[in-house]
């Protein structure tokens, strides 16, 4: 498995996705100005990458990039997932999301992942995608959750927002034909990206969700899957 450090050559801005430069040793650790006061340092990359999108029909606010792991930061990394490119990986065990491109790379985004229970895995494809969509709860889960009926497929669901669980994008993986009701989506809770807590599907960082919804066309294969536990060593 690849080195999770970012490197010179292995990170990439901008919701475009144009590959660029970063410096060594991006830290989250904090300098202490004062017995009061702890300034936390600032990476002019990642400062673009997470910065607020004033252009979206709800512009999305700056990211605290400095409270997320570095593991999970968007970066350009060896493709560790043995697909071919123009595939997207969701690997389970390390809360990844990959797209693999040519010349053995992939671009690699964190990712937060469903409650044990409600997981999903194998392949499909992506049927369709769509920006600032509306959150459809299946009967299911309405039925686990009487607070969610106002937003059910009768009642035509919730509409985008800021606060929609859907977030700024949504990709949607059928398999055989058939909804699998798992989705790759924005959040607006980006405390949650390397954790299990929602009910089944991928969530990732709103700017990472726009990113990813820019290179992904329709009819993307996909596999979601458990690749071997990720080392930074």
């Amino acid at each position: 498995m690849q080195s999770g450090k970012l490197t010179r050559r292995g990170f990439v801005i901008g919701s475009t996705g144009a590959a660029a430069a970063v410096l060594t040793g991006c830290s989250t650790t904090t300098l202490e100005t004062s017995r009061s006061e702890i300034v936390p340092i600032v990476h002019p990359v990642l400062e673009t990458t997470y910065g607020p999108i004033p252009n979206e029909q709800f512009p999305l606010p700056a990211i605290p990039y400095q409270k997320i792991d570095k593991r999970y930061y968007r970066q350009m990394v060896s493709d560790p997932t043995g697909e071919r490119p123009g595939t997207l990986v969701v690997d389970t065990a390390n809360y990844f999301l990959y797209l693999t491109y040519e010349g053995g790379q992939a671009m690699r985004y964190g990712v937060g992942l469903g409650r044990q229970g409600f997981e999903w895995s194998g392949k499909g494809v992506i049927q369709y995608k769509r920006q600032w969509p509306r959150w459809t709860p299946p009967d299911e889960m309405v039925a686990r959750q009487p607070e969610l009926a106002p937003y059910s497929i009768a009642n035509g669901g919730m509409p985008p927002s800021l606060k929609n669980p859907l977030g700024a994008r949504a990709l949607y993986i059928f398999q055989n034909g058939e909804d699998t009701l798992y989705r790759i989506h924005g959040s607006p809770e980006w405390w949650t990206i390397g954790k299990s807590v929602s009910s089944g599907c991928v969530r990732m960082i709103n700017q990472d969700v726009v990113d990813l919804y820019g290179r992904v066309p329709g009819k993307t294969p996909i596999v979601v899957t458990s690749l071997p536990r990720f080392s930074e060593a």
